[in-house]
């Protein structure tokens, strides 16, 4: 650009100027090998009916069956991170500034309402389908409560690891990314708590939701329902907490683009290790 000449004649030099831009992504997670994933379904099948059977001397079968369907909700809440709502709440959700004391001081309220906003989704949904459960008269660990259970883990997993194409009903919705524009951040981050907490109001990314759904119906108690569901909002809220390490937040979203296809993988081998687990417990 020229530079300007004012009407006495002198020069105004212009400044340079510079323009910030983000490198374009040239690496992406390749999908896993058909043997690979063989090896995966057969290892977690495995591990699925192997594990029950050692435990079962020592722990009763309702026992058992709690730890597999809670272990599942806390790492369905994690995977749920790879989500569209999962890298926005990441993205959006973080100090500001230069990281600093104060920085961090002034994103723990948004971090403490994010947090209180998914314990509120729990008691609600949890709550909800608590009750409902038992009007319509669920009775907890039953055995075809645990056989029903235990084919939807195996169908999904296969679903995961791409032997198998099933339904899988989601609202396309994502948490409104324009909020940070209208709100500020301490309301952003309830906001986006209550709207993940209810899990159903956007799209998640692993059908364990459906087994924590189903059961939180089936255990036809209101307060185990809600244990679920805190559990499973537990591992949804907890990697928000990477906030307040000193890592950028093109670092995190790097970090979670590379292993995409690794967690749904993962997805799908503890979504089948676990369906095989609730199958065995119902043979027990």
């Amino acid at each position: 650009m020229a530079a300007m000449a004012p009407t006495d004649g002198e020069t105004i030099p212009l400044a340079p100027t510079t323009s910030e831009s983000v490198a374009d992504c040239t690496v992406f997670p390749k999908e896993q090998s058909r043997s690979v994933r063989i090896a995966v379904l057969a290892g977690a099948g495995a591990l699925g009916v192997a594990a029950p059977l050692v435990a079962a001397p020592a722990f009763s079968i309702s026992g058992m069956a709690s730890t597999v369907l809670i272990a599942m909700a806390f790492a369905g809440g994690l995977l749920s991170t790879w989500s569209p709502c999962g890298y926005s709440s990441l993205c959006l959700l973080r100090p500001h500034g230069r990281y600093s004391a104060r920085a961090l001081a002034g994103f723990t309220p948004a971090f403490v309402l994010h947090g209180l906003g998914y314990a509120l989704g729990a008691v609600i949904l949890g709550g909800a389908l608590g009750v409902a459960g038992s009007l319509i008269g669920f009775s907890g660990a039953t055995a075809w409560a645990l056989v029903g259970l235990g084919v939807a883990g195996l169908i999904y997993g296969a679903h995961q690891l791409g032997f198998l194409r099933v339904p899988y009903p989601q609202r396309r919705a994502q948490v409104p990314h324009d909020a940070r524009q209208r709100f500020p951040m301490w309301f952003i981050g309830a906001l986006y708590g209550l709207s993940l907490g209810l899990n159903y109001l956007t799209y998640v990314q692993t059908p364990i939701l459906y087994l924590v759904t189903a059961a939180a119906a089936l255990s036809g108690e209101v307060t185990l329902a809600i244990a679920l569901f805190a559990v499973f909002n537990a591992g949804r809220f907890l990697p928000m907490a990477v906030n307040y390490l000193p890592v950028s937040d093109i670092a995190v979203q790097n970090w979670l683009a590379r292993r995409q296809e690794s967690a749904a993988t993962l997805d799908g081998a503890l979504l089948v290790a676990g369906g095989a687990a609730l199958l065995t417990l119902a043979a027990l």
